[in-house]
């Protein structure tokens, strides 16, 4: 705990029990230049001056969330789909949630041959929007010799990590694609995030289930079953271990498949996992509504069953999921454009399954979700949310930690202990969409204060949004700091096979 004092900050929080992944201790905070300035015992900074005092009352206060799984302002990948939220409406949302860094994506589409024009573009969609600080994942879905070239100058632009994707026809690679990104991965310490689903299985089930006639949003669940998402994770460590190379499963939703990732962590391989709210909170009984209804809670992969929460809920605890995101990728359900709506015909009214877009709401409701469960110790709480996250991705400890003089103040002040009881309707939210999948779900906790890089952006009491547009700045990122590849040579074609 640093015992520096100075009466001349530019924030004071007192009366604080803080939550690191290291301790978790009562104290007060110093902020000072948009650095975490001091933390010292609790009552020390009484009386001291400064240009804002804030009393937690005793509240947890923990590291600002980092959502790296946020989908913005993203062109129509998936049939008429359009994503609902810009930067704008998106990183406001995100604040008001706790999250004061998000990690969206600069999608690559499959007529572009190049993933550096991608970014250059995502970068223009952000400029002077964004209420949180952010980064950009680059999705590489045409991984031509041109893109593959580009590798080498990521790290110079401040990106550390692409995502492939093994299904959607706008997105998918072969394996071979596959290889040849993984490959340029592990020769530049590049992370790769992986949408792990087999492509081929749910082709064949969507079609079944139109020979039979079944069109419903709830058969989205039985065209994309487990055994899509369990060979095709199973398929992509096989891929990881060959290249020797570490990949990010990302929104993992079944048992099995976290029986996978577990069991290749466990022979040491740099496998990581991700899953997301959705998938502790929400079921496939969601998806079986009157009419379109169903539509709001298709998301890839599909909500599974009740009885598979629990799995999910111990991968958290044990280990085995590295991050907890939201998989932010919202789409109105009234626009009959490039929403939820588009998936409907004349002959169709209440839609088509395999013509819904993907996705919807989340970077607002994963921090307060998750904290009002009580289900995960706090220092993985803020593992997860947090600082996994900052060292996956390249930020540690600029993010992820409250270090004095060496990490922003980003920090989550939340309310004190009963205090506080509310119900999540969409009315409440920040985010530019109709509707959330999470309406009438009972919370315990929500962030009273949100604060980026010293600065309060979120007042929940005050004024609420009492951030500005164009706060947030671009985050130029680092290699990760988690275990990569397991040799340091490079990979040898003549002996990779043994």
């Amino acid at each position: 705990m640093s015992e520096q004092l100075n009466p001349d900050l530019d924030l004071i929080v007192l009366n604080c029990t803080l939550a690191t992944v290291e301790d978790v201790v009562q104290c007060d905070i110093g902020v000072k230049d948009e650095k975490i300035h001091s933390i010292v015992p609790q009552g020390s900074l009484a009386g001291s001056k400064a240009k804002k005092i804030i009393d937690a009352k005793g509240a947890l206060v923990t590291p600002g969330g980092i959502d790296a799984h946020v989908h913005l302002q993203e062109p129509p990948l998936f049939g008429l789909g359009s994503t609902a939220d810009n930067f704008e409406s998106g990183t406001r949302a995100a604040i008001a949630g706790g999250t004061t860094t998000i990690v969206a994506f600069a999608p690559q589409r499959k007529h572009e041959d190049s993933v550096l024009a991608t970014l250059a573009c995502a970068h223009e969609r952000a400029q002077d929007q964004c209420y949180s600080d952010y980064s950009f994942h680059l999705i590489i879905s045409n991984p031509c010799a041109k893109t593959l070239a580009e590798f080498p100058a990521f790290r110079d632009l401040g990106i550390s990590s692409v995502k492939i994707y093994m299904t959607y026809e706008a997105l998918r690679l072969n394996d071979e694609q596959f290889l040849d990104v993984l490959f340029q991965s592990r020769l530049h310490k590049v992370t790769t995030m992986v949408h792990a689903e087999n492509d081929s299985v749910i082709a064949w089930m969507t079609k079944k289930l139109h020979e039979r006639q079944l069109y419903a949003p709830k058969y989205h669940t039985a065209s994309h079953p487990a055994v899509a998402e369990i060979e095709a994770s199973y398929r992509a460590i096989c891929l990881s271990e060959f290249i020797d190379t570490p990949i990010l499963i990302v929104h993992v939703s079944n048992p099995r498949a976290v029986d996978n990732i577990r069991q290749a962590q466990a022979k040491g391989l740099p496998i990581y996992a991700e899953t997301c709210p959705q998938y502790l909170f929400l079921s496939s009984e969601n998806l079986d509504r009157p009419g379109l209804e169903g539509a709001k809670c298709v998301c890839s992969p599909p909500l599974r069953n009740k009885s598979d929460h629990e799995a999910i809920w111990a991968g958290l605890e044990d280990g085995t999921f590295t991050i907890l995101s939201s998989d932010h990728s919202p789409f109105n359900f009234n626009d009959s454009t490039s929403g939820k709506g588009s998936s409907v015909t004349t002959e169709r009214p209440d839609g088509q399954f395999h013509l819904i877009p993907n996705g919807f709401s989340g970077v607002e409701t994963r921090m307060p979700l998750v904290l009002s469960a009580d289900r995960l110790n706090i220092q993985k709480y803020v593992e997860l949310t947090s600082t996994n996250p900052a060292k996956l991705y390249g930020m540690y400890p600029r993010k992820g930690a409250l270090i004095p003089e060496v990490s922003d103040a980003d920090f989550v002040i939340w309310y004190p202990e009963g205090s506080l009881a509310m119900t999540v309707t969409n009315d409440i939210l920040h985010h530019n969409v109709d509707y959330t999948p999470f309406e009438g779900h009972k919370v315990k906790q929500w962030p009273r204060y949100t604060v980026l890089r010293g600065h309060i952006v979120w007042d929940r009491e005050d004024g609420g949004v009492v951030g500005s547009r164009g706060f947030g700045q671009f985050l130029h990122r680092t290699e990760s700091m988690m275990a990569g590849s397991r040799s340091e040579g490079s990979w040898d074609v003549e002996t990779a096979w043994v």
